[in-house]
């Protein structure tokens, strides 16, 4: 450690607000602990948690760092004690619990990845937070197997880019939602057998017509409760539901006679307070799955834009405009 910095540049919250809240600091260099490495942060992605952190409604899970900031690329730089498995200089993509938009990023091993051949540190950074979510919900918890039918919300967003990619190469048939013509286009130029316009169409309408009227086996949602009704008449018999956020409020109403009759299964998660050995197992399986195919170009991270580090405040307007299509970028 004494050939590094005893401080860093990094972006911090002065206080709950807008985009202006974010400024530019100095910190102390964050010491890697027990089973964790210090990552030299040469890109950091921007997420839709790390605006709900900036707004005070998403508080760090104890223990973790104020720092916004969830995915890293970059290269191992310290190693803390017990850190085995990683070596000083290795490229790494991490998934972290905070603290991503700063020179230097503390992260658990088991909750890093090698940067895939032929990527480069921007498009790495794109990977951890979306790679993750998708992966442990659609297919850990809602199942989605081959020849399935999952609508996915949101196709344009972050998430919604990487489970277009991702459920295709499964060989599922991919819906998705966006809210113009030109983020429906980019949803199909991606795979998405048909992109939905919900400023226009009826998705609950679409689906039906598209699948028969069976509805679709899976639905990926993060609108939460201005949709959950229509979700629920959007699914096929055995459906399922896979909820990763409430963008559309917290509350619903639900008619539970047709929860039963159909048999369907509403499951939901957040990633970001769970257990280091849980997130470890979904990076596991990342590595043996889908790395493959990103590696083989079938799967690739899609880059909106890139701001400097310095600059998150207008990476965070471009955000909120939700005018982006894929990943919003920090380069340190």
């Amino acid at each position: 450690m004494t050939a590094l910095p005893a401080r860093m540049k990094a972006v911090e919250i002065a206080q709950p607000g807008g985009p202006e809240v974010l400024k530019p600091c100095e910190r102390p260099l964050p010491q890697p602990g027990q089973g964790e490495v210090l990552v030299k942060v040469a890109a950091a992605g921007v997420n839709r948690p790390d605006v709900e952190q900036r707004k005070g409604t998403y508080p760090p899970p104890p223990g973790a760092s104020d720092i916004p900031g969830l995915e890293i690329a970059g290269t191992v730089a310290a190693l803390g004690p017990g850190a085995a498995g990683l070596k000083v200089g290795d490229a790494v993509c991490a998934l972290v619990s905070g603290g991503g938009y700063a020179e230097y990023c503390t992260a658990p091993v088991p909750q890093c990845l090698p940067v895939p051949k032929g990527l480069g540190m921007v498009e790495a950074a794109a990977l951890p937070e979306t790679f993750f979510t998708v992966w442990q919900n659609v297919f850990d918890r809602a199942r989605l197997k081959r020849g399935e039918t999952i609508l996915i919300h949101g196709g344009s967003s972050g998430i919604g880019t990487t489970a277009i990619q991702m459920a295709k190469a499964i060989g599922a048939r991919v819906l998705a939602t966006a809210g113009s013509d030109e983020k429906c286009a980019a949803c199909t130029k991606l795979g998405a057998d048909r992109a939905i316009n919900y400023n226009t169409q009826d998705f609950v309408e679409a689906t039906l017509a598209d699948t028969n009227k069976k509805g679709a086996d899976v639905i990926l949602d993060m609108v939460g409760g201005k949709y959950f009704e229509r979700n629920i008449a959007a699914l096929a018999i055995e459906g399922r539901l896979s909820l990763i956020a409430l963008l559309g409020g917290r509350e619903a109403k639900i008619d539970l006679g047709l929860v039963l009759r159909k048999r369907l299964t509403v499951v939901g998660s957040v990633l970001r307070a769970r257990p280091v050995a849980e997130k470890g197992a979904v990076a596991d399986a990342l590595r043996r799955e889908i790395w493959p195919l990103v590696e083989g170009g079938k799967i690739k991270p899609v880059i909106d834009s890139t701001f400097a580090l310095a600059d998150a405040a207008k990476a965070h307007t471009r955000m909120e405009t939700s005018a982006h299509v894929g990943k919003i970028v920090l380069t340190v």
